[in-house]
């Protein structure tokens, strides 16, 4: 028999899962706890947009608040590695364990050389391999540079204009031969061999002949541990694995007792939950999500769990925006209240929220709340105060709270100040 659950219940395993049904604790965050919380996420997504902060350090400030960023970079660039890039939901930092797995189910030829003329293709791999075993880490402008490389390029106004040595990089990349073994200031990768990020390994499993099917269980066996509770859509989602692929292996997983068939009011899907999977009493967090954190990667569980819509307007042009450039999503114990567009003013020393809306039925606390987090974030960012635009329904609000605790504190930072 199906184990019933109500949809406040399946959303507290789902926070559970992703570490965010608590209070964070107290006291400085050690690289400790940043290890497992990123073990407990499986992965991070990467984005260059840096309106606030590059979106891979945002999960770990949603779960542990004010951390040195210092703490990831040593663990994307030290021996032993604990996290490192690979295409995963998209482009992510993720447990080295998974990498043979992700390398046999990922298929993102369409970024690389699959289209490029064999015979170049090949003899510009030859020539990056060599470079790259011989020396240290390089960007592809490097490589270019060490290759002497020229090439003459159509203008292009849209999308990558990468020359060939730029694509066959991420060809290389794709298929597990060539890693990222740091980023630039300017977030280029530094591309090394993957033998080099991973000593002893490529991306041809070691030698060893690999099992796909097994690789797929233990990737949707991961999905599992992370989403707490979902759909195959879901499951499939997180690594943005193939869905038939992935249903074989929720059946597997359900014959081996890892995955549980579970029924959930209001939730009108066939869903399965983790056999670890935690049901606290209550949700007692607060976070603000970055737009690529992995509790709203699938767009359809958000609405379907919290009765949130969101959609990312970066790309949307600004007349057609209704909620701002780069939106967090704002929780709050068991529910999404708010929603605020955010942007790092560095050079003024301020952390802008540009728009502030709540959600239909947000509690009564949700604008004091929020001002709690977004001075939490300005510290956290090294920023001096935080700055409340007049524009959405939680605006006055927000500012208001944002200014009695910034009095009450008596930091002399700038508080509850309508922009024009």
């Amino acid at each position: 028999m199906r184990e019933s659950l109500s949809l406040k219940q399946a959303r507290r395993i789902a926070l559970a899962a992703q570490g965010l049904d608590k209070v964070r604790p107290a006291g400085p965050v050690t690289a400790r706890a940043v290890g497992r919380t990123f073990a407990r996420l499986h992965l991070v997504q990467i984005d260059s947009v840096n309106v606030l902060s590059r979106s891979h350090y945002l999960p770990f400030f949603s779960r542990l608040g004010n951390y040195d960023r210092a703490i990831l970079q040593r663990m994307a660039g030290t021996h032993p590695r604990r996290m490192m890039e690979y295409w995963a939901h998209e482009a992510s930092f993720i447990r080295p364990e998974h990498f043979h797995d992700l390398v046999q189910w990922q298929n993102r030829n369409w970024v690389g050389a699959s289209a490029m003329d064999p015979e170049l293709r090949n003899g510009v791999a030859s020539r990056v391999l060599e470079a790259l075993a011989a020396g240290k880490p390089l960007t592809a402008a490097e490589l270019t540079a060490r290759l002497g490389h020229v090439e003459e390029r159509q203008p292009d106004n849209w999308g990558w204009n990468w020359n060939a040595v730029k694509r066959v990089l991420e060809h290389l990349f794709e298929a597990g031969l060539v890693s990222a073994a740091s980023r630039t200031e300017s977030f280029e990768r530094r591309y090394t061999l993957t033998a080099k990020v991973l000593p002893g390994q490529d991306g041809s499993g070691g030698g060893l002949e690999p099992d796909s099917a097994a690789a797929m269980d233990r990737l949707i066996d991961a999905a599992a541990q992370a989403h707490g509770i979902g759909t195959v859509k879901c499951l499939a989602d997180y690594f943005r694995t193939p869905l038939r692929a992935a249903a074989v292996s929720v059946e597997h997983l359900v014959a081996a007792g890892r995955l549980q068939p579970v029924t959930v009011a209001g939730w009108d899907k066939p869903l399965y939950r983790h056999v670890d999977a935690k049901l606290p009493r209550a949700a007692t967090g607060r976070a603000l999500l970055s737009p690529f954190d992995s509790l709203v990667f699938e767009r359809r569980r958000l609405e379907a769990l919290f009765g949130f819509h969101y959609r990312i307007e970066i790309y949307t042009p600004e007349p057609r925006r209704r909620f701002g450039y780069y939106v967090l999503p704002f929780l709050l114990r068991d529910g999404i209240v708010a929603r605020v567009d955010l942007k790092a003013d560095r050079a003024g020393g301020r952390l802008l929220a540009r728009a502030a809306h709540a959600e239909p039925g947000a509690p009564a606390d949700t604008a004091v709340e929020l001002a709690a987090e977004l001075q939490l974030m300005a510290e956290w960012l090294g920023l001096d105060g935080v700055v409340v635009s007049p524009t959405g329904d939680l605006a006055p609000a927000l500012a208001d709270a944002v200014g009695v605790r910034i009095r009450s504190e008596g930091t002399g930072a700038t508080g509850a100040v309508s922009l024009p």
